[in-house]
This record gives C-alpha cells, sequence and structure tokens, in this order.
C-alpha cells in the first residue's frame, strides 16, 4: 500500500532526525545508510524513496542538527535576559553535559573535520548554522557596535566549537573539564 504525502514527509523527518544524530555519534563515514535506517526502525530498500544520495541526506542532517542547535540556544538566551544572556549561552554549550551528549550536541564539534571535507551543499548548511550562532551571540554584545559584536561572535562561536572538541579529543577528564572552564571564564570577559 503506497504512502499519503504526509506520511512520506514524517518518514523522511524520521531519517534526517535519525541521521543527525547517528552521524554526530558515530561520525558520517562511519555511519552507513543501512544503520540509519535501521536505527529509524525502516529498510535499507526504502532509503532511495526519500534521498537520491548519502550526500544529500547529510546534507538535510546537518541543517536539521544546526536548526535544533540554534533553537535551543536561542530558547535559553531569551529566557535569561535578565540573567546575563551569553553567560547562559556559554554555561549550556561549554558543559560537561554537552561534552558528554555527543549524539545530540553541536554538529560543529562533533562533525567539524568531516563537515569540512563534505559536499558544498553541507558545508553550506554548517555555514548557515554557524551564522545563525554568531548572530545570537552578537546580539548579547549589547554595549558595543554591531561590528564588534559580530567580531566578538565570530571568535566566541569558534572558541566554542574547539573548546568543546578538545575537550573531547583529551583523555584526561581533569583536562576536559579545565578546557570547557577556561574557554567559559574567558570568554564572558571579551
Amino acid at each position: 500500500m503506497r504512502k499519503s504525502k504526509l506520511e512520506a514527509a514524517e518518514t523522511r523527518r524520521r531519517i534526517v532526525k535519525t541521521a543527525a544524530a547517528e552521524f554526530r555519534r558515530k561520525g558520517i563515514r562511519s555511519t552507513g545508510l543501512s544503520d540509519v535506517m535501521a536505527t529509524a526502525g525502516l529498510t535499507h530498500g526504502g532509503f532511495y524513496r526519500h534521498f537520491a544520495s548519502k550526500d544529500e541526506l547529510v546534507a538535510e542532517a546537518c541543517a536539521a542538527a544546526m536548526q535544533s542547535l540554534d533553537e535551543t540556544a536561542e530558547a535559553a538566551a531569551c529566557r535569561s535576559v535578565a540573567k546575563k544572556g551569553l553567560e547562559v549561552l556559554l554555561t549550556s554549550y561549554l558543559s560537561t553535559d554537552h561534552r558528554d551528549n555527543v549524539a545530540n550536541g553541536c554538529p560543529l564539534a562533533g562533525l567539524g573535520s568531516e563537515l569540512a571535507r563534505s559536499d558544498n551543499k553541507t558545508r553550506a548548511a554548517a555555514t548557515a548554522g554557524f551564522l545563525k550562532v554568531v548572530d545570537m551571540l552578537a546580539k548579547q554584545y549589547r554595549q558595543t557596535s554591531p561590528e564588534r559584536a559580530r567580531a566578538r561572535a565570530l571568535v566566541a562561536a569558534a572558541a566554542m566549537v574547539g573548546a568543546v572538541t578538545m575537550s573531547r579529543i583529551v583523555t584526561d577528564p581533569k583536562l576536559s573539564a579545565a578546557i570547557l572552564h577556561s574557554a567559559r571564564k574567558y570568554l564572558v570577559r571579551i
């Protein structure tokens, strides 16, 4: 029996959401299409009814993961206007919880080197997500010119991604926590 357009759209959304988590958890190259489909509760054969290629899925999964990250961060910043939104964003992003939650964490920190080697559509999705983070951070620098706020936000966003990435790489838990703490402490002051 053929699925309705609504059911097909829901299935596609489920595949993209599953792929976004699986790619972050295991890496893009290490995650096969059959892994994604099985985790989504579907058969491998149905993949090509929804996507032309793995690259198409990677681009959509990257965009969905960035959108989810942006929505979460924006909600945190909005809820805490009175509590210094920048500190809330930094505390949330540069936390051990975020470090340890690879499957639902920032795709830039989890997949950065793979995204850099991806096709233009995937890199464009990552770029758009990164720029949303930069814009969100720039809004937190209220006491400065828009140009200076954007420059600070670019540095902060790059440092945040780098700090989470390094905190995941190092083998010493104390060093990992120190990286996150030091980055957070420094970025609050810039």
